[in-house]
């Protein structure tokens, strides 16, 4: 019974205090690529630690699968049966998640990549960029795996220099190139598998910013900080579709920050944060495997 107790325990830590604590850090923000990969393990850990709680409860109050055998009649076995059940419309609810998001983010940005075509003008400065007739300042990405759109607005193009439009375009092409709208749809999906009062939205603000930062690197180094930190302050507030990626959705203050003062090398953090995700993953993949292949090798012995 002490294994399922430190699983639940585990999955309330990694839903609450530890996105909290995490949250409200910044350094992560000196490693972005690390800090997605640990946000990403925290989510996975959360939910293989909930399943891994249901399942080994389950054992624990039925015995292990075959010995003794399920019997209708006990009390023991249906309720071992019920949280059973439980854990699998859990995985269920998980998938249906993942599944809706996918599709609909992916019907969203069909929509919105046809209307583009139609309503914007091609512009060779890089492969699918469309310009908008339109005066508010738009700039954004509908990433895809063909006909990956880039958009910006005459309002955007009036506000930015060559150098400060380079270095905006160099962004949504990071976002493109690095698929970072895979990494949002997982951290929503699961943002949509759970009820309101047991969800959060810390992880998937987090991983917005961070997914940010990653694509405010690559424009740096391919243009220089000043260009990128002049166009988020002119962009500072422009909208976005929902299904977009856009250079200046949020947090400003802290990209130009970051840009006016970029870190140092940070190898040896960056290696404990990845070093950090991993032990997160490995513990509750252990825990839940280890009495499922002891109960195979049993069965075969």
């Amino acid at each position: 019974m002490i294994t399922p107790v430190l699983l639940a325990v585990l999955a309330l830590v990694l839903t609450g205090p530890a996105p909290a604590v995490l949250a409200r850090s910044n350094w992560p923000y000196r490693v972005p690529r690390a800090a997605v990969i640990l946000w990403q393990a925290i989510a996975l850990a959360a939910v293989l630690a909930a399943l891994g709680a249901g399942i080994a409860l389950s054992y624990s109050i039925a015995g292990r699968p075959g010995e003794p055998r399920f019997n209708p009649s006990s009390a023991r076995d249906l309720v071992a049966a019920a949280i059973l059940a439980m854990t699998a419309l859990v995985v269920v609810r998980l998938f249906w998640a993942v599944g809706r998001v996918a599709v609909g983010t992916r019907a969203r940005r069909k929509r919105h990549r046809d209307l583009v075509d139609v309503l914007a003008t091609p512009d060779g400065l890089i492969p699918g960029l469309r310009v908008l007739a339109e005066e508010t300042p738009l700039a954004y990405c509908l990433p895809a795996l063909r006909g990956a759109r880039v958009v910006v607005s005459v309002g955007a193009l009036d506000r930015l220099d060559d150098g400060e439009l380079k270095a905006v375009l160099a962004h949504e092409q990071a976002h493109l190139r690095a698929r970072h709208d895979l990494v949002l749809e997982e951290f929503t999906a699961l943002h949509h598998a759970f009820p309101r009062w047991v969800r959060s939205d810390v992880a998937l603000e987090q991983a917005r910013t961070l997914v940010e930062l990653l694509a405010d690197d690559d424009a740096r180094r391919r243009n220089g900080p000043r260009p990128l930190a002049r166009a988020l302050v002119a962009l500072a507030g422009a909208p976005a579709p929902e299904a977009a990626l856009a250079a200046a959705k949020s947090s400003t203050v802290l990209r130009v920050e970051r840009l006016a003062a970029p870190a140092p090398n940070e190898r040896l953090l960056s290696s404990c944060t990845y070093v950090a995700a991993a032990a997160l993953l490995i513990i509750p993949t252990i825990t839940i495997a280890a009495p499922i292949v002891t109960a195979i090798v049993d069965a075969v012995s």
